[in-house]
């Protein structure tokens, strides 16, 4: 039985600026920068901070290796520019960030573009690690869904604001993938065994309990959210306490409700605290016969919905993510994603979303189709370094005693 040793949650201590905090600003310009290549990323500047927008409103601002590009270069060029004291992000619609573009990469892969593929995960990684390194403090408003890469370049960053819109998740193993994007790192952090049914269930998170539980740092209900913009536009600052006392001053005070996953969180220990997927399963049978309560039979089924095969692997992902850093677990992410795409073990990935986003029959033939056939050698695969031909993941060289 695996016991998790209680971790606090990882708040990223930001190296402090120069900039004078209470400095009079007297320009109120509203400056919209676009991406000169297209607009899916655009930039809103006003003073002392820019805000990062993601603009694929129609695809729930998925991400793809442009906009990735994109928000790599600009948060590079703020981070270096000492009139910019903080950096904030959000999306334009009714998502934050839906995840990665999984249909661009679905067709990439069946063309056999492997490449660009892997440039997708190597830039994405690569943001996610500089937005949980960044040298000035970083704002995500999280209004609307928020999942999977979503989440990747959000809750590495030092403030993360839910709202009574947000929607997050990481649905990984029922597109037969592994949480990623940092999910190993964030959700192996979490209380109790909390992270555990998060990735190998892939069920919601509403803004409450994502506050409750540390996901977010703040909650605001949505009608406030563009009162809380302008009042952080008003800041001139790099002082994380500063920002943070906004964030509170405008925030609001919640607990979860009787009904939340959070208000379970006795049960649900008891049965993903176990060190094998077929043992968490029994448990949960358990549980469920026993109690024939509505939740219990839920979270059953959501487990034998998912790719047998990337349940083993999250769960073996999670727990070794408990005892890493951000850097390794994107590294080893990484390394696991390879083997996911390439397809040799298995092609639950692209089955996955075939199933449930292409075709959407929702009726995936899982390869192995049961947790019996999933052998050890195929889970240990994942977790083996690349080979000499294939260059390693690349993360961007800082010291990371600046900000740890």
């Amino acid at each position: 039985m695996m016991q998790r040793k209680r971790v606090g949650w990882w708040f990223f201590t930001k190296a402090k600026l120069s900039l004078n905090t209470y400095r009079n600003f007297s320009s109120s310009q509203h400056v919209i920068l676009d991406n000169p290549n297209h607009s899916q990323v655009l930039v809103e500047g006003n003073g002392c901070s820019r805000m990062a927008i993601l603009n694929r409103p129609s695809a729930l601002n998925a991400l793809n290796t442009n906009m990735l590009a994109t928000l790599h270069k600009f948060y590079r060029s703020w981070e270096d520019n000492p009139d910019i004291g903080f950096v904030m992000m959000k999306g334009s619609g009714r998502a934050f960030a839906a995840g990665g573009d999984i249909v661009a990469l679905y067709h990439l892969i069946n063309k056999g573009n492997m490449e660009a593929c892997k440039e997708f995960f190597r830039t994405a990684y690569s943001f996610m690690y500089l937005i949980g390194t960044y040298l000035k403090p970083h704002v995500a408003l999280l209004n609307g869904i928020t999942m999977g890469g979503g989440a990747g370049v959000s809750i590495p960053g030092t403030f993360r604001v839910a709202t009574d819109k947000t929607i997050f998740a990481t649905p990984e193993v029922h597109i037969g993938f592994h949480p990623d994007a940092a999910a190993s790192f964030y959700l192996s952090h979490l209380p109790g065994h909390l992270g555990e049914y998060l990735a190998l269930t892939g069920e919601k998170l509403n803004g409450v309990e994502m506050v409750t539980c540390g996901l977010a740092t703040h909650y605001s209900l949505n009608a406030r959210l563009p009162l809380i913009e302008e009042q952080l536009g008003k800041l001139v600052t790099d002082d994380p306490s500063v920002i943070e006392g906004t964030l509170e001053h405008y925030g609001d005070l919640v607990h979860p409700d009787s009904s939340s996953v959070l208000q379970r969180i006795e049960i649900l220990d008891k049965c993903f605290c176990h060190d094998s997927v077929e043992e968490i399963v029994d448990a949960m049978e358990n549980a469920a016969s026993e109690t024939k309560d509505a939740w219990c039979i839920s979270t059953l089924n959501r487990l034998k919905e998912a790719s047998p095969l990337s349940l083993k692997v999250a769960l073996r992902s999670i727990r070794e993510g408990t005892f890493q850093t951000l850097d390794q677990c994107l590294l080893r992410e990484y390394r696991m994603t390879l083997q996911a795409i390439h397809g040799q073990i298995s092609g639950d990935f692209c089955e996955g979303v075939r199933a449930r986003v292409v075709d959407k029959d929702f009726a995936p033939k899982w390869d192995p189709p049961t947790l019996e056939k999933v052998s050890q050698d195929m889970v240990d695969q994942y977790f083996l370094p690349l080979s000499e031909s294939e260059p390693d993941l690349e993360l961007p060289t800082k010291s990371r005693e600046a900000f740890l």
